[in-house]
């Protein structure tokens, strides 16, 4: 299988509202979906800063369906207090983006990489706020994992390999052009918050070295635990694609292994996981029947693995500089990069 070809569309920014009226309750807006009528059955979580919720719907059968709902709040409540007007048209936008990846990605998705599939309601109860999705749970992924438990980690790792080898150079220009939501294109406001350092004065040079790498591929751009579904034995699914788009893969492989894992499981196991990886990727790649020079690849993804570290703690310390993630670990592999760097000065 080839990697996918560019679908290019202009998404619009009235394709989601801009503020939030009084709204009725979700119970009273069933969906259709090929004649038949889901209801609203119960709401599984509110969406980031009060942006809609997630709810889970049901017809006569028992059969669920999951509905996304997009809708601004009328004051914006960020719980770090990120409440400026590119905060949230970069919140409207990665709703938008996600809406679109699984409207045409999500097909392309086999069960080494499994997502959550589009279901497409009928004309009189679609909405462009609305995204309506396969139940994962209902799918066989019902369980949810907070750490890792010795096998749930290599199951993300394996996802993410074969979702990186299956977008393997596919051009992003109808997503994010560069994934993940702490890319410093989408957030001035942390890199102004930030204290004078080298990680400072130096982040758009570890952008550049990250944007401009040989091999780029789609980045799930979120990649924390909290985005994995898992069914028996190994089985996971990922969901909650508000930022992907274009990178390196190890950009999602820091994040992940980044929030999963304190400083000492770091220390003691990043090089095993970090192995995994690559051995999974090259094994998708021959799934995939991509024709990649893998060993090139591989050199060019761990140089370029401690700057996806440092990109990450850029960010945190404009966020929220006394973070857990904030690890010794993070930050020699963040010495690592700004190393590099000094060299070709």
């Amino acid at each position: 299988m080839s990697a996918t070809s560019s679908v290019t569309v202009t998404m619009a920014t009235s394709d989601f509202p801009n503020s939030k009226p009084q709204v009725a309750s979700p119970a009273n807006h069933p969906v259709v979906i090929q004649g038949v009528a889901y209801q609203y059955s119960e709401t599984l979580q509110p969406l980031w800063s009060g942006f809609g919720e997630i709810a889970r719907y049901r017809n006569c059968d028992g059969h669920s369906i999951i509905v996304k709902r997009v809708a601004p709040p009328t004051v914006m409540q960020h719980p770090r207090g990120w409440n400026s007007s590119l905060s949230e048209q970069r919140k409207l936008q990665s709703y938008r983006i996600e809406q679109h990846f699984y409207q045409h990605y999500a097909a392309l998705c086999d069960a080494h990489c499994r997502v959550p599939q589009w279901r497409p309601a009928d004309p009189e109860t679609a909405s462009a706020a609305t995204m309506i999705l396969e139940d994962l749970d209902a799918a066989g992924y019902p369980r949810r994992h907070t750490q890792d438990d010795g096998s749930v980690l290599y199951a993300c790792l394996r996802w993410l390999a074969y979702f990186h080898a299956r977008f393997m150079q596919h051009t992003s220009s109808d997503l994010w052009p560069v994934g993940g939501y702490w890319h410093l294109g989408t957030r001035p406001d942390e890199l102004a918050n930030m204290q004078a350092g080298l990680l400072k004065s130096r982040a758009n040079e570890i952008d550049a070295k990250l944007n401009n790498a040989r091999f780029t591929t789609l980045i799930h751009g979120d990649a924390k635990l909290a985005n994995f579904c898992f069914g028996e034995p190994t089985r996971v699914a990922a969901l909650d694609f508000q930022y992907v788009g274009g990178g390196v893969g190890v950009k999602d492989l820091a994040l992940l292994l980044a929030s999963s894992l304190d400083n000492e499981a770091l220390q003691r196991q990043s090089k095993e996981y970090e192995d995994f990886y690559f051995e999974q990727l090259k094994a998708a790649l021959n799934h995939y029947q991509q024709s990649i020079d893998f060993t090139a690849l591989e050199a060019e993804w761990r140089r370029l693995l401690a700057f996806a570290w440092a990109d990450y703690q850029r960010f945190l310390m404009g966020w929220k500089p006394d973070h857990s993630r904030i690890t010794r670990y993070m930050c020699a592999k963040s010495e690592q990069a700004m190393a590099h760097l000094e060299r070709l000065d």
